[in-house]
């Protein structure tokens, strides 16, 4: 099925909807087959690049790579190399391995940085202009993960991203609808305009071209020279120099210092597959191993999709989790995660002895055992011929970031400050509580819900699966597992299902539309519970899935049709599966 065919199912689907509580996996897209390689990405430009980097000999991790470097060009509202993320990758002999290449706080950061005499949190001071701006990672992460477990010369893989910078690329409706959104933000910065808006102040449209000369002349210098072209070169130059003019407080010393780190993942067994995830500094793969572990003597195939008594385990699943994420988690180099408590089977067991089978829980009444993310990011998911897969997270933080571009760089910087807590205890803008642990302090990177998510069965790749979405990162991404395993949904159904979340602050369930039928709904608020969302709400993330050996589990199981299936969740306006 091409793109215009799954937006126009997918347009059948929300006029289905819109007649009342119709199954909405019911008329998702079909997923996309391949037999060698499945690359899924929220642009599906980058989508081709990371297709033509296989077929051409080069590995998961070359593909991931120039993805990455390609949403940079063409994805501007969370691509970057003025950002960071986490890339989950497995090789295909079995081992395991993550990169943390997150933004990382200045050296001069102080943990009252965003609050005034009073003590009270500046509005925005974490969110727009250069003070917001953490140290970008993503060109480090990218030849790290070239250098370590790629195959490819870097000039080949960061060929397709000079392209589209340098010549252009064509907006279709989705690209121009996101930059509209932000225009009236990026008119306030002088560089970003220039870039983004076109001389009559408007932003570029369905069926224009975009093109970037001073992005493209960047990525040129790091395709020729490696990382320093980035990190000790103008690049860096010209954003100190922007920084310390506009109220910002990076250095060069920063951008001289910034170093990946290689972590082990988190990992996880449910109903005997084995969940591999992002360790802290993200909350990611912990909270969804803590979430499953609870749900997993719960019968969720027996209890069924949406029923109130699955809503039920999930929601309070997800309450008891998320007091742990807000007070308990932070970065391994500055504090001590209780992540082998979190994990433990007999932890989950106490946990599920609290919830009451009949009754709401009480988010007031559960004490933590001890960032503001937004949901501009953007996830992508990646397999080879030889089963090598790579899961990648990254982003701005806001939309386009911080907003601000450092002149002559055509660089979009990052708001990533924000994910700190400004001010312990106080809610965000996401209504997340948390705590000390996520304390901003120089060089800590903040705590992050980025849960880049590969699985396997019985030593085999069995699913990718990420998205983006803030706070809500943690629950997509378990959705999408559990409407695979424990509901028999195939990769596009399970990735365009409608979604619920709860996060323990506030005290609510919120919903995507028609997540819940009117029983459902009504038997839940007997049992306590107050709700956020419904049928006129907004939808949140863009889950980028791959299934391997079927379509669903009965596939799989029936042992036919192709090796691999993958799908972008049709929220994503621009994205796109591609196989060959």
């Amino acid at each position: 099925m091409d793109r215009l065919q799954a937006r126009t199912v997918s347009l059948f689907t929300a006029f289905a909807l819109a007649l009342g509580p119709v199954t909405v996996h019911a008329a998702s897209p079909a997923p996309v087959e391949g037999e060698h390689g499945m690359v899924v990405t929220a642009q599906h430009l980058a989508t081709d690049v990371g297709v033509e980097v296989l077929k051409s000999g080069g590995n998961a991790v070359d593909a991931a790579v120039a993805v990455g470097y390609a949403l940079a060009v063409v994805y501007p509202t969370a691509g970057n190399i003025g950002g960071g993320g986490f890339m989950t990758i497995r090789t295909k002999d079995g081992k395991s391995t993550f990169l943390d290449f997150r933004e990382r706080a200045p050296l001069a950061a102080t943990k009252t940085m965003y609050l005034d005499a009073k003590g009270d949190i500046v509005p925005r001071a974490s969110l727009d202009g250069y003070l917001a701006v953490g140290v970008p990672g993503s060109v480090m992460g990218f030849e790290t993960a070239r250098e370590k477990y790629g195959t490819k010369p870097r000039a080949d893989l960061l060929a397709p991203a000079i392209a589209f910078a340098k010549d252009g690329f064509t907006f279709e409706q989705g690209d121009a609808a996101s930059l509209a959104g932000s225009a009236k933000r990026l008119a306030k910065d002088e560089a970003a305009a220039k870039i983004f808006l076109k001389p009559d102040g408007k932003p570029y449209a369905e069926g224009e071209k975009l093109v970037q000369p001073e992005l493209g002349a960047v990525l040129q210098a790091i395709s020729e020279k490696g990382p320093d072209a980035f990190y000790k070169g103008t690049p860096a130059d010209a954003i100190v120099k922007a920084s310390q003019s506009k109220g910002g407080i990076l250095s060069k010393e920063d951008f001289e210092q910034y170093s990946v780190r290689e972590l082990k993942p988190i990992e996880c067994n449910y109903h005997g597959y084995d969940i591999i995830s992002s360790p802290p500094p993200s909350s990611g793969g912990v909270i969804i191993c803590e979430i499953l572990n609870v749900l997993e003597d719960y019968p969720l195939s027996y209890l069924g999709y949406g029923s109130a008594e699955t809503v039920h385990a999930m929601v309070e699943a997800m309450r008891y989790a998320y007091v742990d994420r807000n007070a308990a988690l932070g970065d391994p180099d500055f504090i001590d995660n209780p992540v082998s408590k979190l994990l433990d089977k007999a932890y989950a067991t106490e946990i599920r002895e609290k919830i009451d089978p009949y009754k709401a829980g009480k988010s007031a009444d559960l004490k933590p055992l001890g960032g503001k993310e937004s949901t501009e990011t953007t996830h992508y998911s990646i397999i080879d011929d030889e089963g090598n897969a790579v899961a990648v997270t990254y982003t701005l933080n806001g939309s386009f970031g911080a907003g601000v571009v450092a002149p002559g760089t055509g660089i979009l910087l990052n708001n990533e400050m924000d994910d700190f807590t400004s001010k312990p205890g106080a809610a965000n803008l996401y209504g997340l509580v948390q705590g000390e642990a996520n304390a901003i302090a120089p060089k800590k990177t903040p705590l992050s819900s980025m849960s880049p998510t590969i699985i396997t069965k019985d030593g085999k790749p069995f699913m990718v699966i990420g998205s983006p979405g803030g706070s809500r990162i943690i629950t997509i991404t378990l959705e999408a597992i559990l409407n695979v395993i424990d509901f028999g949904m195939d990769i596009s159904q399970a990735v365009n299902a409608p979604r619920i979340h709860h996060q323990w602050q506030p005290d609510k369930v919120y919903l995507e539309p028609y997540a819940l039928s009117p029983d459902t709904e009504k038997a839940l608020a007997a049992m306590g519970y107050s709700f956020d969302g419904g049928n006129d709400a907004p939808l949140w993330g863009q889950a980028a899935g791959i299934l391997v050996g079927g379509k669903s589990l009965t596939d799989i199981a029936k042992g036919g049709g192709s090796r691999y299936y993958g799908a972008m969740d049709s929220r994503a306006a621009e994205g796109s599966a591609k196989g060959y």
